[in-house]
């Protein structure tokens, strides 16, 4: 406080306009020298605009936001109906494919039955034919060894 009333008495008692603006120019001085960045000091109008800049801002970014929003739902929804779509496709066609596959099983099991049968006939039939020929050949052993009488 004593530097304000040292420069109010420097100004009273300058004898003319030249010392006093010289007095002014060295308080100048020596106050851009306390505060070098005094240039950059803010009011409270800049804080004002600066707020109400910031404020506009937002509302736009939150504006875009939605917008983006809304457009990603309605893409979200488009996907999710292309994926129930494929999702049925899909589905009729697993049971096309089940349905194939359930009738050439069947085949082949028809298949298979017939060729066992086959199989067991052949069999049964060349198992006769070498019964037939053991008892043929146990049958010409008994006439050979047994007496003719």
């Amino acid at each position: 406080m004593s530097a304000v009333l040292d420069l109010y008495d420097r100004l009273r008692h300058a004898p003319d306009e030249e010392t006093r603006a010289r007095v002014i120019a060295e308080a100048f001085d020596l106050l851009e020298s306390r505060y070098p960045h005094l240039d950059y000091l803010v009011t409270v109008r800049h804080l004002s605009e600066t707020e109400l800049k910031l404020t506009k801002e937002i509302e736009a970014v939150r504006g875009e936001v939605k917008a983006t929003e809304l457009k990603l739902t309605k893409e979200i929804e488009a996907v999710r109906g292309e994926v129930k779509a494929t999702e049925l496709k899909l589905t009729k066609e697993i049971e096309q494919v089940r349905a194939d596959l359930t009738k050439e099983i069947e085949a082949v099991r028809a298949q298979v039955a017939i060729t066992a049968a086959e199989t067991r006939s052949s069999i049964l039939k060349w198992s006769f034919l070498f019964w037939l020929s053991q008892f043929g050949a146990v049958m010409l052993l008994l006439w050979r060894l047994w007496p003719h009488g």
